[in-house]
């Protein structure tokens, strides 16, 4: 009888200790998956070449601040979108890999990124946001000289975008078939329903009718390889998987077949 009740107590305070940790999933998940470096309004951007910030009114009043940075001889804009960690400080350094390329890139914070106010809140509003933005820069680019390119959690709302959009190409960095296949592979132990931030990229990326052109590095320990050889099978004939091989999660922008592989694409 004693060791019955003391089995109960201990599968009793682990299923306690469950309840608690998926609480925990569930209230502070945009702390799990968004990790923002704050910038003071005042704070300069040093970086080379031609730029200027904008900041963009939200639907509810907010401003998003971005970087437009311009090239010599324009083509269009690269419509980029960043990382779920830092800021346009640290993730503006990479503009001149496209502007010497000869493309405008234009690359805004999400909330509560660098001197973006307010903080994310949903899936939707994350959408919401980055369509607004998109609207504002069509004012400057007609849509077949557009680009949305997408780096990691950046890829969720960039195929979201271009599949209600008509931009003339979609590059995709490290992209995931969706939030909940990370979880299911890293954390299966978490209830899917627990996720307000599901960022369902094989759907939508079924609805894109531009051309796709997806990175990955065989080695990526944060978005599993795996992730792009599942989203190959959705996409059209002629889009394309370029697997970059022995490359990580981090600093693709910097590899040599990267950057030869875009060379060839952009020069199209």
């Amino acid at each position: 009888m004693f060791l019955t009740m003391s089995i109960f107590k201990i599968f009793f305070f682990i299923a306690l200790a469950y309840i608690f940790i998926c609480g925990l999933v569930y209230l502070f998940q945009e702390k799990l998956i968004f990790f923002p470096e704050k910038l003071k309004r005042d704070y300069r951007f040093g970086f080379s070449g031609t730029f200027e910030e904008l900041n963009i009114r939200m639907e509810d009043g907010v401003f998003l601040n971005g970087i437009h940075f311009r090239s010599d001889s324009s083509k269009g804009l690269i419509f980029y979108l960043h990382g779920n960690a830092g800021s346009l400080r640290g993730w503006g350094e990479i503009a001149d890999i496209y502007t010497s390329l000869n493309y405008d890139l234009f690359m805004p914070d999400y909330r509560g990124y660098g001197k973006s106010e307010s903080r994310i809140q949903s899936e939707e509003q994350f959408f919401d946001d980055m369509q607004i933005a998109y609207d504002h820069l069509k004012q400057f680019y007609p849509e077949n000289k557009i680009i949305i390119l997408g780096y990691s959690i950046g890829t969720g709302a960039a195929v979201k975008l271009a599949s209600t959009n008509q931009p003339s190409l979609l590059i995709l960095q490290a992209p995931f078939y969706s939030l909940i296949d990370i979880k299911n592979r890293y954390f299966p132990i978490i209830p899917g329903f627990l996720l307000k931030y599901k960022f369902e990229t094989h759907k939508y990326i079924q609805d894109c009718k531009m051309p796709i052109v997806i990175f990955h590095g065989d080695k990526d320990e944060i978005i599993y390889y795996g992730s792009s050889l599942k989203l190959k099978e959705l996409i059209k004939e002629n889009d394309k998987l370029i697997t970059l091989h022995g490359q990580y999660h981090n600093g693709m922008s910097g590899n040599i077949q990267y950057l030869e592989e875009l060379q060839k694409i952009l020069a199209d």
